[in-house]
């Protein structure tokens, strides 16, 4: 079974009922494990042996933050600027990192419809993170759409529910290794596959 690491980042995440929501469904889940980056590296002195560690003994790696000002919160980057260095995650020698699988878990405060060419933010998803398959496609790491709670200043608690239980089933599916990555990629998000996938076999 596949392991999962959940690096998670969110600079208030005591005033966030998405995240709090999604969190919430995994405490019970042994294949997951729940980095909360703010809260072990309030200095932002983070421990790149430790992290390289915690990235060596799991399979796949979950960048998991809110979309604040169309890209990642501050301590997102800092952890990819020293963790992934070149020779340990890329360049000569670089390989540790190679065939692991990535993807980002965000939430948006605003509804899916604005993240197009033609909605409010000019631009998809996708675009917008960009630099993540980048860095990714450097690591040779196998890169996976996003998976995306948006539209979260107007969803209940049922609907937090619902997208937190959705989250479970697809990190309880990925460590499962049912899927086929050709198939995951034609998808816009991770959460289209899962609800819209019928591949059941492994890869």
């Amino acid at each position: 079974m596949n392991t999962v690491l959940i690096l998670f980042a969110h600079p208030r995440f005591e005033k966030s009922r998405a995240n709090r929501a999604l969190l919430s469904a995994l405490h019970h889940e042994t294949h997951v494990t729940i980095h909360d980056l703010y809260e072990q590296y309030p200095d932002f002195n983070i421990d790149t042996a430790s992290e390289r560690n915690l990235l060596l003994s799991h399979d796949i790696v979950v960048w998991h933050y809110p979309f604040y000002m169309f890209s990642a919160p501050a301590m997102i980057k800092q952890w990819i600027d020293l963790v992934l260095e070149h020779g340990w995650a890329h360049g000569e020698g670089g390989c540790n990192m190679a065939n692991k699988i990535v993807f980002n878990t965000i939430t948006t405060g605003g509804a899916r419809e604005g993240y197009s060419r033609s909605g409010y933010n000019r631009y998809s998803l996708r675009e917008f993170l960009v630099p993540f398959e980048q860095t990714a496609h450097l690591c040779n790491m196998t890169y996976l759409p996003p998976f995306a709670v948006q539209g979260t200043y107007r969803l209940n608690e049922s609907e937090l529910q619902e997208a937190a239980v959705l989250y479970k089933q697809l990190l309880h599916r990925l460590a499962l290794g049912t899927f086929r990555i050709e198939e995951i990629g034609t998808y816009e998000l991770l959460n289209d596959w899962l609800t819209h996938g019928h591949e059941q076999e492994p890869s």
